[in-house]
């Protein structure tokens, strides 16, 4: 068992940058999972935003979300990070941070899940 804990989330306005962490605990972080974020905004359906590989060595991103948001990861903190800039309003959705073996756009690659965390950017 893997649980994740989002933060970082908060209320910024267009143009701000936040950056959002995924503490992971359990299960040995560096045990192989490729980590994810999506999001899902009010009305909308759960959509992927970036993902890395275990090793790091591998990313993926959303096209709305390239060149503005950037993934990483820390296996000896057991952290996962999105550093998101130029936040714009199509932004504002709950953030949540997966874990898992797969694809890494896919949502069922995911086994284990976070609470969430709010992003709101006002315009």
């Amino acid at each position: 068992q893997v649980q994740l804990v989002e933060s970082g989330g908060g209320l910024v306005q267009a143009g701000g940058s936040l950056r959002l962490s995924c503490a992971a605990s359990g299960r040995t972080f560096s045990s192989r999972y490729d980590m994810g974020w999506f999001r899902q905004a009010p009305g909308k359906e759960r959509e992927f935003v970036a993902a890395i590989s275990w090793s790091a060595g591998s990313t993926d991103y959303a096209n709305s979300v390239k060149g503005r948001f950037t993934i990483s990861r820390d296996n000896a903190k057991n952290t996962l990070y999105l550093q998101m800039n130029s936040l714009n309003p199509e932004d504002t959705a709950v953030y949540t941070c997966g874990a898992g073996w797969g694809p890494l756009r896919a949502v069922n690659t995911y086994h284990y899940w976070g609470q969430g965390t709010q992003v709101t950017v006002s315009s």
